[in-house]
């Protein structure tokens, strides 16, 4: 027995240094301190006691710990007692002790509890406002002010039959506009259309959240049950995660493995970028037999090699620039494979104006530099300059027409759209870049120049 002088239920280094199975001891003979004791161990302590503990004794301390406990304690646990602890509890003390678990430990224990991965059911809340439409606005400010404690978001109040079916959902403003004796049925006016069904995705998700302004949206099951809410909190946190991961792509950081930098063997290092290297430098072969092909005119008109970086770095420039506006656009679900032929008629144009600019800009210089005489392009600079304004057109205009349609061909091969990374559309900008640029030289300056 302990020393019935000290009060041990109150000594936290005192609990700390007893072995698990004293603790066990001390839990059991006192049972009315057991939320007391518990608080007072240490988190690896308290975790360790919570997992041998019976059912009722886990129940009892996590529904009267303090929420900064709850939250370490459901967090820490392990997936397999986290589960099995979790899904015997009745529902309703479920919905509030998702609410600890971050986001990451919230998804898994929502998947091993039934919901697809990925869906909304994964990211959904299942707490909220719900009141039914018989109440008065007297009594859904009373059940408010009440519950909200328990709820970081109050802007909407869900408006629910008596078996749970949602109604409608209503501005919490509306209620404090009218008089507290007015019905919640005389407020409903059936015009929501923001909603999410439990098995959504959280693409279609975002779309909904992109053209609405709510900060929540309701989610139901096949039989208009609510179920919880999806909050932008949470479809932020998902477009940040998948942003990171599309530009470790685009980056081609993934050749670590989620590895630190300094912890990858060197071998693993060579091995992982070897092969990307290999793929671009073959590409990049095909810009030198280009250049060899037109050998010829260069030596004719040395004028000519000038501008190539410059051409054939605004295609790359162009081309980068309209994958990484496609990949995002899939990414936040607003552009389909369907949609292919709309965006290409979309970038043809694009690309038609901004090579033009870029054309004229080029255009511009080349007569500027030449009537300054900061340099001489000989008696045809009028003939360079148009070279250079019809080569940036038609470079810019490849450009971003194969850096838009270069994601949906992959998608359609099933691959990663974010693979098609900016050097690789750099790479395939060049080859056909230098191909038209020398074309339309050739087309233009033939019995001048060259």
């Amino acid at each position: 027995m302990f020393n019935e002088d000290q009060d041990y239920l109150n000594n936290d280094k005192f609990l700390n240094n007893q072995t698990i199975n004293r603790l066990i001891k001390i839990l059991h003979q006192n049972p009315n301190d057991v939320v007391k004791i518990f608080s007072l161990l240490k988190l690896c302590k308290a975790i360790s006691i919570f997992e041998i503990l019976d059912f009722s004794t886990k129940k009892k301390i996590i529904k009267d710990l303090s929420s900064i406990k709850k939250m370490e304690l459901l967090n820490n646990l392990s997936v397999d007692n986290r589960l099995s602890f979790l899904e015997n509890l009745p529902k309703d003390i479920l919905k509030d002790l998702i609410k600890y678990l971050n986001k990451k430990e919230k998804c898994k224990i929502l998947v091993s509890l039934g919901y697809p991965k990925n869906s909304i059911g994964c990211l959904m809340i299942p707490y909220y406002l719900a009141v039914q439409k018989t109440w008065s606005v007297q009594e859904v400010l009373d059940y408010i002010r009440k519950e909200v404690k328990n709820s970081d978001v109050i802007e909407i109040v869900y408006i629910v039959d008596e078996k749970g079916k949602l109604i409608d959902d209503i501005k919490i403003r509306e209620f404090l506009l009218v008089d507290p004796n007015t019905k919640v049925y005389d407020l409903i006016n059936g015009k929501y259309t923001e909603i999410l069904n439990i098995t959504d995705t959280e693409k279609e998700a975002t779309k909904i959240f992109s053209m609405s302004n709510r900060i929540s949206i309701p989610v139901i099951d096949d039989q208009d049950f609510l179920l919880g809410i999806v909050t932008v909190d949470d479809i932020l946190w998902i477009l940040n995660e998948n942003y990171r991961e599309n530009f470790r792509k685009i980056e081609e950081r993934e050749a670590l493995n989620n590895q630190s930098y300094l912890n990858v063997p060197l071998y693993k290092l060579i091995k992982k970028r070897a092969g990307w290297l290999i793929l671009l430098f073959i590409g990049e072969m095909l810009t030198t037999t280009v250049m060899q092909k037109f050998s010829s005119v260069i030596e004719k008109a040395v004028v000519l090699a000038l501008f190539i970086p410059l051409v054939v770095s605004s295609g790359g420039n162009s081309g980068s620039q309209a994958a990484s506006l496609i990949i995002q656009a899939m990414a936040l679900g607003e552009v389909k494979i369907k949609d292919w032929w709309i965006v290409m008629r979309r970038e043809i144009i694009c690309g038609f104006f901004l090579g033009s600019i870029l054309g004229f800009t080029g255009f511009i210089r080349v007569i500027a530099w030449h009537k300054i005489h900061l340099f001489n392009y000989g008696s045809h600079w009028i003939l360079v300059g148009l070279t250079v304004f019809l080569s940036l057109i038609g470079v810019v205009l490849w450009g971003t027409l194969s850096g838009s349609m270069l994601p949906f061909i992959i998608k359609k091969l099933r691959g990663d759209p974010a693979s098609s990374s900016a050097p690789f559309v750099s790479t395939l900008v060049d080859v056909v870049g230098l191909m038209i640029y020398f074309s339309i030289s050739y087309f233009l300056l033939n019995g001048t120049l060259l």
